[in-house]
C-alpha cells in the first residue's frame, strides 16, 4: 500500500541551527500517527516542513506517491492541511467565519461552495447562525472548530495538526478531540499529530514517533505507550512526567 504521507530522512536547518536531523517516518491512508516530545524536539517543525512552512535542507516528502517539491502547489494544498495550536492567531479578527470559509474556496476556484460551508459546519457542531459571527465573538472552542470547519472545507485526505486543543479548557478539549476523531472516521482521514500530552496522543493515534533534539528517538504501537513497553530512556522518562494518561478504545474521550 503506498503511504498517504512519507518523510525520509528530512533536514531542517535556521542559521545554522539543525532543527530537524534526518527524520524519517510513513503514515498510511486512514491512520492517525503521534508526534511527542518535549518543547524544541522538532515536532511542529516537521508538520511545518511538510506544509511548506519551514525549509527543507535535505531529504524527501511524499503525498499519496508524489514527491513534493521545494513550493507547495494549489493540488498539495487540496490534499493536505493543518490545524494550528492557537485558535485566537489563526482566523482573521476583520474576516466573519462565513469569509474565512468562503476564501480557501476562491482560491481553489471551487464551485460548490455553500454545500460545503453547510456541511464542515455541520461536522463541527456549528449552526448557520454562527456564519456571520467575527472570531472576537466566538469561544477558544468555537474558534478551534471554525479552523477545523477551515481546513475541511478543501475535502483533504491529510490534516497535519499541531498541539490542536493545548490552548483550550480540559472539558472543551474533549469536545475537540472526539469531534477530529468523528471526522477523521466519517472522511477516512490521515492525520499526523503533534502534541506534548502522551494522553491525547495514546488516545487519538494508533502508532507515534517519539522525538528529541530534531531526531526520531523511537517508532511505538498505541499499545506499547499505554504498557509502558519502551525501549529509550527518554521515552521512560517521557512517560514518568505523564500524569495519569489512560486509554480506552471503547469510549469516548474523557479529561474530567
Amino acid at each position: 500500500m503506498t503511504a498517504a504521507l512519507a518523510v525520509t530522512g528530512l533536514e531542517v536547518v535556521f542559521d545554522r541551527y539543525r532543527a530537524l536531523k534526518g527524520v524519517t517516518l510513513s503514515v498510511q491512508p486512514g491512520e492517525s500517527f503521534g508526534l511527542v516530545g518535549e518543547s524544541g524536539s522538532g515536532k511542529s517543525t516537521l508538520l511545518r516542513a511538510i506544509a511548506g512552512l519551514a525549509p527543507v535542507t535535505a531529504g524527501t516528502i511524499t503525498v499519496n506517491g508524489k514527491q513534493l517539491g521545494r513550493r507547495r502547489d494549489k493540488a498539495f494544498y487540496r490534499q493536505v492541511q493543518m490545524v494550528f495550536q492557537d485558535p485566537y492567531g489563526s482566523l482573521h479578527p476583520r474576516q466573519t467565519v462565513d469569509r474565512l470559509l468562503q476564501e480557501p474556496l476562491a482560491i481553489h476556484g471551487i464551485a460548490d461552495g455553500e454545500k460545503r460551508i453547510r456541511r464542515a459546519l455541520a461536522e463541527v457542531g456549528l449552526g448557520s447562525g454562527f456564519r456571520f459571527r467575527y472570531s472576537h465573538q466566538l469561544s477558544g472552542g468555537q474558534r478551534q472548530r471554525v479552523a477545523i470547519a477551515r481546513a475541511l472545507i478543501l475535502e483533504p485526505s491529510i490534516l497535519l495538526l499541531d498541539e490542536p486543543t493545548s490552548a483550550l479548557d480540559a472539558s472543551v478539549q474533549a469536545e475537540v478531540l472526539n469531534l477530529l476523531e468523528q471526522v477523521r472516521r466519517d472522511r477516512n482521514l490521515t492525520f499526523l499529530m503533534v502534541s506534548h500530552d502522551l494522553a491525547v496522543i495514546n488516545h487519538m493515534c494508533s502508532r507515534l514517533m517519539v522525538m528529541q533534539d530534531g531526531l526520531a528517538v523511537e517508532s511505538l504501537e498505541a499499545s506499547d505507550l499505554a504498557t509502558h513497553n519502551v525501549q529509550s530512556e527518554y521515552t521512560r522518562r517521557l512517560l514518568r512526567a505523564s500524569v495519569g494518561f489512560a486509554r480506552d478504545a471503547d469510549q469516548s474521550w474523557d479529561l474530567a
